[in-house]
This record gives structure tokens, sequence and C-alpha cells, in this order.
């Protein structure tokens, strides 16, 4: 029998339609990370780094003891406790000379861990080819390796490590803010773009101030007063809060059965058979009326009914809409299978019954 563990997530209609800060749905164009990365050695590891087949790792033992004074034929380097690795981190925006970031470490050769090793001290370069940090430090390996008399024994990636605070900071990427704003949304959207722009408007007194000019940029204008202080411009704006127009998505993993829809997703009137499974979604109108002398008024509300069944017969089409919550708990109860989930959500996209967005992990 096939079972399928499905998690439905559905996000609260409150918490959807809540107002959110500008700053989590826009940054400001050109205030960003900057990439950095070099390459490096890490010594120090118990026998388990590169071995001599790895001819990079002898040429650089032997360029870095020239460079000391002793010369060495690269062909003569044999030595395991020595790894070649490349050098990551991410270089924040307006972080001094001085500061230190995390960086990750990663081996480049065939060494099988870097657990207890240190890295040499490592210049990190930016895509515009200057040095803005230096690396160095022990190494704090994701996992661990171990072998006695053939076995293996390995947790997680041993092969790859961070260094907290492991690099200096040499040469500042300072951002200038000048002229008109610009505001990247990290979601393009039309409809929030000009909530944005009509936030921004409202808040400064004017109709002019901002105007969006994409689904994923707004302009703003500096006012007189903020010209040689755009930084206070830039706190009070990004403070203020937009409620932002969300699509309506369904995300399906089909490895792992998990269903993640939000509170807009709906479906319309269908009926679904896929093999031996057979779903009808449908509701029906119910009248909620209010108590004695409590002010409230009459309301007609709908409530959704799906019912499935596991068989030989036909599938019955009743005219309503359900949300796909009630589609996935239908399917559990017969046992369908992750893979039934996604075929019958994208058949149920496919005939136009699903409001919304399908996105198959």
């Amino acid at each position: 029998m096939r079972f399928l563990i499905a998690m439905t997530v559905l996000v609260p209609a409150l918490a959807w339609g809540a107002p959110t800060r500008i700053k989590e749905l826009a940054d400001v164009q050109g205030v960003r990370e900057n990439e950095l990365f070099g390459y490096g050695l890490v010594v120090g590891l118990a026998g388990t780094g590169d071995t001599e087949r790895v001819f990079f790792t002898s040429q650089t033992i032997a360029g870095m003891l020239g460079r000391l004074g002793i010369r060495i034929d690269p062909n003569e380097v044999r030595v395991r406790n020595v790894a070649a690795v490349m050098v990551t981190a991410r270089l924040p925006p307006y972080v001094r000379p001085g500061s230190r970031i995390d960086v990750a470490v990663a081996s480049m050769g065939n060494a099988r861990s870097l657990a207890g090793g240190v890295l040499l001290i490592t210049p990190l370069s930016g895509g515009d080819g200057l040095v803005h940090a230096v690396a160095q430090g022990p190494v704090q390996a994701g996992g661990y390796e171990a072998t006695s008399a053939g076995s293996l024994l390995q947790k997680n990636q041993p092969t790859s490590g961070r260094i907290p605070q492991g690099a200096l900071i040499e040469r500042a990427v300072i951002p200038k803010l000048e002229g008109p704003l610009l505001l990247g949304l990290k979601r393009p959207d039309f409809t929030t773009a000009t909530r944005i722009a009509t936030a921004i408007n409202a808040e400064l007194g004017g109709d002019k101030v901002a105007k969006a000019l994409d689904p994923a940029a707004v302009e703003v204008k500096l006012p007189e007063e903020y010209k040689d202080d755009a930084v206070s411009l830039v706190a009070r704006l990004e403070v203020l809060e937009v409620e932002a127009d969300r699509r309506a998505k369904v995300v399906v993993s089909e490895r792992t059965g998990t269903v993640v829809a939000g509170q807009g997703v709906r479906l319309r009137p269908v009926a679904v058979a896929h093999g031996g499974l057979h779903v009808s979604i449908g509701s029906a109108p119910v009248i909620s009326q209010p108590g004695p002398f409590s002010g409230g008024q009459t309301a007609i509300q709908r409530q959704s009914q799906v019912e499935a069944s596991e068989g030989s017969r036909s599938a019955v089409a009743l005219p309503a809409t359900a949300s796909v919550d009630e589609l996935v708990k239908a399917l559990n109860l017969l046992g369908a299978s992750p893979r039934d989930l996604v075929a019958i959500l994208q058949a149920i996209q496919t005939a136009g019954a699903l409001d919304g967005e399908l996105e198959v992990l």
C-alpha cells in the first residue's frame, strides 16, 4: 500500500495581508554585499592533506618556501599534512578596514579532511581584482573522517569548513547615496511597487517624490532638506509599512510530499480521477445567523466538502470550490504517493481549475 507523507502549510489570512516594512521588500540599489575569493594552503593536517598527485599543491608549497629563501624542487615535495583550498567570503557594504568577517574554506585537491588545519595568510580579492581582505586562522571543519583497518567512518563534509571572523578587512566598499535613490524590489510586482511609491509620497507630503519605474524598481527623488543627508531619508523610508501583494502559489516537493499553499490559492469546480483515485470537490452555501441583539449581520458563507474514494467507479463532479489543503487531506486518506499528488495538481492547473501558480521542486 502506498503512503503519502504530506505537510500542507497555509498562511493565515491575517498574516497574509499584514503590512511589511519597505526594508523587507526592497533594497537601495548599490548597497549590497560583494563576493571575495582567494587561493591558499591549510597546514597542520594529520595525514589527511593532498597527495603528491595534486601537483599544484606541491608547486604552491615550493613557491611559498622560495619566497622565504628556501629553494626546493616541486617534484621533491612529499607531504600529507597540507591541502590547497579556495577561500570565499562576502564583504558587507560600509564595513570599514580593521573589521572582521567570516570565511568559508573548501579543498581543491584530494585531501580527505581539513579538520585540525590552519589556513595560512590568504589575500581575498573581489571582482575588481583588488585585495579587500586577508584571511588566516584555524579551520572549523564541517565533519570528520576516521579510518582503521580498511574501515571508514565519515560524518558530514570534512573537506570544507569555516573560520569565524577569519578575515581582516583591508579595503572597504563605500556606496555613495547621491542623486535619485533607486529601490530594487526583492520580489518584483507591479502592485507592490505602486504601493511603495504611494506610501513614500504620503510620508514626504508630495505626489512626485517617488515613482514606480517598473515592477522591480521605485525611484525616489531627494527632497531639498535631504540633499546632504540621504542616510536619514533612507532610515525614514525603510520603516514605512506597505501591504505587499503576493501571488497565489503552491509549492510541491515530489521527494518529500510537502505541499505549501498560500492563502489566496483556491480550486474551481473540478472532478479528479487519477488511476484508482477519485476525488470530488464541492461546497454549499450556509447562512450564518447572528445571535439576538448581537448587532451582527446575516451573512452567506460557503462550506467546502471534499470526498475521495478508491475503486473503479467514475468520478462525480460537484459544483463549488475548495482549498488545496482539503484536496491534500483527501488524498492522504487514500494513501496516495507524492508522485500522485504532483500529477494531480499539475493536471488541475492544466485544466484551469487551480487559481494560482504551481511550482514543483
